[in-house]
């Protein structure tokens, strides 16, 4: 049946994710209350929360706004803090390896992801997605999205395969003719592309632990663990996924004339992402028939909570600032990323956030600029017309207050920069660089890093 259930993807209640604390030590935390009382198979039911994540004062962080020094402490961080957690639940985690196999250097369908943006980057520069991925979904969109059984509804098996082989012969060149694609032949190659990816678009490494979500108690820990699956992703794997969730999203938005529910989308989607037949093993295979419905469960999760999939949790960072702190105190001990299974040891889920707050009361409250008063810091803006300003630290001052006063400045030079183009960034100090949210109170996050820089810039996309 295609039609909406009345309470298919209704939201029965606002839960709160915490993100200071540990999931792990949350998981363990609701283990000791609740002994006996948590039934496994949490994601099987129609009824999905609506979760939200709570305003921080220092800002919400996605993937994005992290520079790659700071996300390399931060995938360490997270693969500690999965296994912590898994193991708490009584679920197995490891790192799957595939069967080595040899793979297509050149083409669309069937080459590694990392082949393709290689050869797409040097057709266009910059790409972050593949060409011929993000042009299906524009064919698709162009038609329209409200078309009855879109995604559902194949398209005509030897049409396709002759549309492939068209493709990898003409796509590159510019000389295809997209007139020729119907919009179910798009949808159909979209999914065909996913499933021909030579490793998962969700990793061999991580397939199952995205697999085995669906096993965990409770929703708020299958979000949680999938939070920090998506931040364990390839950047490459991580970005093609982020596009193909909000096209999705787009899909079932017009659901009332589609008839592509959030249900019927994640049946349809899921076994091209979370089929894989490359380990080597029949068991796994075999049970992947037996995960189908459960991996669905965990493709509705995906997609109905993708804006919260991206975000840094608040614990991560400050572990992540720990970790600076202690390397600036102690060059000689400069932390790399193999003393992080002993650093957890050594302090313990419980112990990271008093470390690290010890850590900040430790650290010594110097103005990042010799000639700034305490209370005001320096805010750097080399792209706009006002090149430097002292700011007064208020209670209430936010980041995008600050941007907003830059960009009122005229003096001379045509503003050409508009609000939505440019960000107020902390740079250095505990943190490599960061790019702020606009409603991030700076007086807080001063608090937290002194020693910081302060710039506005563009995001680079």
């Amino acid at each position: 049946d295609e039609r909406k259930s009345p309470l298919e993807d209704m939201p029965f209640a606002d839960t709160d994710i915490n993100l200071e604390i540990p999931f792990a030590e949350q998981a363990a935390n609701i283990k000791d209350i609740s002994v006996g009382k948590i039934c496994r198979g949490g994601g099987g039911d129609t009824l999905l929360p609506n979760f939200r994540l709570p305003k921080d004062k220092t800002g919400t962080t996605k993937i994005g706004d992290l520079a790659p020094q700071d996300m390399k402490k931060v995938y360490s961080l997270a693969l500690i803090e999965l296994t912590a957690l898994y193991d708490i639940l009584g679920t197995e985690f490891k790192q799957q390896k595939a069967v080595k196999m040899k793979t297509k250097d050149s083409g669309l369908f069937g080459v590694p992801l990392s082949v393709l943006l290689e050869q797409d980057q040097k057709k266009v520069p910059g790409t972050k997605i593949p060409l011929i991925f993000e042009k299906l979904i524009t064919q698709i969109e162009e038609a329209t999205l409200e078309t009855e059984g879109l995604l559902r509804i194949p398209g005509v098996a030897t049409r396709i395969k002759s549309l492939c082989q068209e493709l990898e012969a003409k796509f590159y060149e510019g000389t295809f003719n997209w007139e020729n694609v119907k919009q179910h032949d798009a949808a159909s190659l979209l999914k065909l592309f996913i499933r021909e990816l030579p490793q998962p678009l969700l990793t061999v490494e991580y397939l199952k632990a995205f697999q085995d979500v669906q096993n965990l108690p409770t929703k708020k820990q299958q979000l949680q663990a999938l939070n920090l699956l998506v931040l364990l992703l390839p950047e490459a794997n991580r970005d093609t996924l982020k596009v193909l969730l909000e096209f999705l999203q787009r899909v079932i938005d017009h659901r009332d004339k589609n008839k592509m529910t959030l249900k019927n989308v994640a049946m349809v989607m899921a076994p091209n992402l979370f089929t894989f037949h490359g380990f080597g093993s029949k068991t796994i295979e075999q049970s992947e028939f037996v995960m189908a419905a459960g991996t669905a469960n965990v493709m509705r999760f995906m997609i109905q909570y993708q804006k919260l999939l991206w975000t840094v949790s608040i614990f991560l960072r400050r572990v992540e600032r720990a970790i600076i702190n202690f390397a600036n105190k102690a060059p000689e001990q400069r932390s790399n990323m193999n003393l992080l299974p002993c650093f957890r040891e050594r302090l313990g889920p419980s112990s990271w956030m008093a470390y690290d707050r010890e850590k900040h009361e430790k650290q010594e409250k110097t103005p990042n600029d010799a000639d700034v008063p305490q209370g005001v810091i320096r805010v750097q803006a080399p792209h706009l017309s006002k090149v430097s300003m002292a700011i007064q630290l208020t209670e209430e001052l936010k980041a995008g207050d600050i941007v907003a006063r830059f960009l009122s400045q005229k003096s001379g030079n045509v503003q050409t920069l508009k609000k939505e183009e440019v960000f107020l960034y902390e740079i250095g100090g505990n943190i490599g660089e960061r790019c702020l949210d606009d409603d991030t109170y700076m007086k807080d996050l001063y608090q937290l890093n002194p020693n910081a820089e302060w710039v506005i810039k563009s995001k680079q996309s």
